[in-house]
């Protein structure tokens, strides 16, 4: 072997070095998430390498990826070394990751446990910083027809127009319905609110045989289904 050769070979790479060529060589799941994001930008800086500096940005977010896609680009703009482009670099490519696992939900379509229906709409509002409630319309092999937002904001019996919800319903010829709505708050536990609407909605719909299936409260990481606790 050469001395050119010897150089190149991966076990002389430093650890902050070459991001790009391990995973030619490695493939991308031998990649660290500091090293991924690092491939992103290019460079760093003169003082410090491209995956050092992504290091630095992870660990201000407790190296949460999904923290790290909730940063503005102003935000990203703050770490010396990052510069509107590389922020918009980053920003992009975590969206695209989010809306990847949100297209990877919907392709399973068929609602067949309350983690189904988390999954389907964690990354649509599971990291939200305000509430949004939703409507999963579903046909009679609780296959998802189409998924609604009803309101945005905080959340009152007074924003559920029922009227709207079972005329889209009888619509789309949907037999089952799911409720899902976020607390940005991080709490798993219905409010009072929560528990009106449930009913309210239920009592309706059931004078046209149309059943509420379940209703699910979610966070960034966490659920929690009326169904599985038994007071739906």
């Amino acid at each position: 072997m050469t001395e050119k050769q010897a150089s190149f070979s991966i076990k002389n790479w430093s650890q902050d070095d070459q991001p790009r060529e391990k995973l030619l060589y490695k493939g991308k799941t031998a990649l660290s998430d500091a090293e991924l994001v690092a491939i992103l930008i290019g460079s760093g800086s003169r003082n410090e390498s491209a995956v050092a500096l992504c290091k630095r940005i992870l660990a201000s977010v407790d190296n949460n990826l999904s923290a790290l896609g909730r940063l503005s680009v102003k935000q990203l703009m703050e770490f010396k070394g990052i510069g509107e482009a590389k922020a918009i670099t980053i920003a992009a490519a975590l969206e695209l990751g989010r809306r990847r696992r949100s297209e990877e939900a919907l392709e399973r379509k068929k609602i067949t446990s309350s983690t189904s229906v988390f999954e389907l709409m964690q990354p649509i509002i599971g990291e939200l910083e305000h509430e949004e409630f939703w409507i999963i319309y579903l046909n009679n092999s609780n296959k998802v027809i189409q998924k609604n937002q009803l309101s945005k904001g905080g959340i009152t019996g007074t924003l559920v127009d029922v009227r709207l919800v079972l005329k889209n319903a009888l619509e789309v010829g949907a037999v089952g319905l799911i409720l899902a709505h976020n607390h940005p708050s991080g709490t798993l536990k219905p409010s009072e609110a929560d528990k009106q609407i449930t009913e309210k909605l239920k009592l309706a719909s059931e004078s046209l045989d149309i059943k509420i299936l379940d209703h699910l409260i979610i966070t960034e990481k966490a659920y929690f289904s009326f169904a599985d606790e038994g007071i739906l």
